[in-house]
């Protein structure tokens, strides 16, 4: 199976801004691996961003809540310069496989178990982080077993970063209601829950295809 068919289809994708950083990466000497590389930097600081709301208040907080969300685009970016780096402006590697998926599963867990902390709920990060690994393992599952890569949701990466910074964004609120990290709160329960039922829906899907 080819490296374009193991691709997640992303509309951002086909954008003139990205394929316009695209070529102003590709003319420099950064690797894609390197991108993928940057994408742990970013989900950490995120996590760590997230971790330290639970430790303050004021201005400070909403600072960290706004840095946070933006970390976790900037991750976002890395995973959609690294594969277009790679396959649009050819500069792949033999280990670019690696590079593509472990970035990823380190930043998952970085960022949902920093929001856990941040909020209290440590188990409840390190849950959601589970799931999230899942997710994956059952999709790389399914490519080993010869099937198509199964991206479907409903808490796929995109759907759980994007309630993560969703979820931080409104947080930005809540000293409007003496409120606390309870938006972050539900927000890691949707994206744990969610994430165990796309592991569910992928694990019923690939099962099915290979029982043709």
């Amino acid at each position: 199976m080819s490296e374009t068919e193991n691709r997640r289809p992303l509309a951002s994708r086909d954008t003139g801004w990205a394929h316009t950083v695209t070529r102003w990466l590709a003319a420099t000497s950064i690797t894609p691996n390197q991108i993928s590389m940057a994408s742990m930097g970013f989900a950490a600081l995120a996590g760590l961003a997230f971790w330290q709301t639970g430790e303050t208040d004021g201005a400070a907080r909403l600072v960290l809540l706004f840095l946070g969300g933006l970390f976790v685009q900037c991750r976002l970016l890395c995973n959609l310069f690294d594969g277009m780096v790679a396959v649009e402006a050819g500069k792949g590697s033999p280990d670019g496989a690696f590079w593509n998926e472990f970035p990823d599963r380190v930043a998952d867990i970085a960022i949902l178990v920093g929001v856990g902390y941040g909020v209290g709920l440590p188990a409840l990060g390190w849950a959601a982080a589970g799931f999230a690994v899942l997710t994956a393992y059952v999709r790389e599952l399914g490519r080993a077993c010869g099937q198509e890569a199964d991206f479907s949701g409903p808490m796929a990466k995109p759907h759980r970063m994007a309630a993560i910074t969703a979820a931080a964004a409104l947080s930005l609120f809540e000293p409007l209601w003496s409120g606390h990290g309870q938006v972050l709160t539900v927000a890691l329960w949707i994206v744990a829950l969610g994430a165990a039922l796309t592991a569910l829906r992928r694990s019923v899907r690939l099962v099915r295809a290979l029982r043709g």
